[in-house]
């Protein structure tokens, strides 16, 4: 009976081994590397001295005589304000990004359910705003932030749901349109308005690609400099803009300081992306199994 219980067990296609397993595992693991020591680079000599940094000793560990320990980041926190900078970043990106998820989500649902020729060319025209560069609209852009006294961090937000819409937006519409009708009939049926509808079964529904569209947006946001650059008043600094006044007025880097600073701006949207990275894998695998 064993022998035909065994004899009666196959493999499902999921199930086979990989061939060659070990290969890809060596494979990725290289490319992981060359992504990781740029990063690695970085965090090492924010702990080196200025001198010991240029020349051929970029590469080097810190030395007894290099290692400075934390007096770069203590320089370069006190040398850019940092944290004003950091908080006018969190501030800015949080509300725009919130502003962003939340506007075009409802759009791209309705855009997916209405199906007219207004909605046919709104879609258009967010498309199209995905192909027109930055550079073509940007002293545009500043002239009227200007008049209209959004250069503030609040008057960036809705500069940024302007540029950032068209892709988000695109995203949502795609994701909408999978989602079945017959769900939204049911809670019609049960008095449900439109906005219950949307709230209380798109919304939960649709958090994959909210989580998708955040991570893009923020880590967009987050390290954007020419815009803020260009609209905000000068009372007003970003991070990537703060690491711009550790360059002198004669061509001189402060390369230790930095590296610290560059170090600290970019640990928070890394553990952003690997807190929501979860949901993202799930809401895939959630979405690729049937019933």
């Amino acid at each position: 009976m064993a022998k035909n219980k065994e004899a009666n067990i196959s493999l499902e296609p999921g199930d086979r081994p990989v061939k060659h397993g070990w290969l890809w595992t060596l494979g990725f693991t290289v490319l992981a590397l060359f992504f990781i020591f740029p990063i690695f680079e970085v965090l090492m000599n924010s702990l080196k001295t200025t001198s010991a940094i240029g020349g051929t000793n970029t590469f080097q560990l810190p030395a007894k005589d290099t290692f400075v320990g934390l007096a770069n980041f203590v320089q370069g926190i006190a040398d850019t304000n940092f944290w004003s900078a950091f908080g006018n970043t969190v501030l800015i990106t949080v509300l725009s990004v919130f502003v962003i998820i939340l506007c075009t989500s409802m759009c791209g649902w309705y855009i997916a359910r209405v199906n007219s020729k207004g909605t046919k060319l709104i879609y258009f025209l967010y498309a199209f705003s995905m192909v027109i560069p930055f550079q073509m609209v940007m002293y545009t852009l500043a002239y009227v932030a200007q008049n209209l006294n959004l250069t503030n961090p609040l008057g960036l937000v809705p500069v940024y749901l302007g540029f950032g819409a068209g892709l988000a937006t695109f995203m949502f519409v795609g994701f909408a349109k999978s989602i079945p009708l017959e769900i939204e009939e049911a809670a019609m049926i049960d008095g449900c308005g439109a906005c219950g509808i949307f709230f209380r079964i798109v919304v939960p529904i649709m958090k994959p690609t909210y989580i998708t569209v955040a991570i893009l947006e923020a880590m967009w946001i987050w390290n954007d400099y020419l815009l803020p650059y260009l609209v905000l008043d000068s009372n007003y600094k970003t991070v990537p803009i703060a690491i711009q006044f550790l360059q002198t007025s004669h061509g001189q880097v402060e390369w230790g300081p930095m590296m610290a600073i560059i170090i600290l701006a970019i640990i928070p949207i890394i553990i952003f992306y690997a807190i929501c990275q979860k949901y993202i894998i799930g809401g895939v695998v959630a979405g690729a199994v049937k019933g």
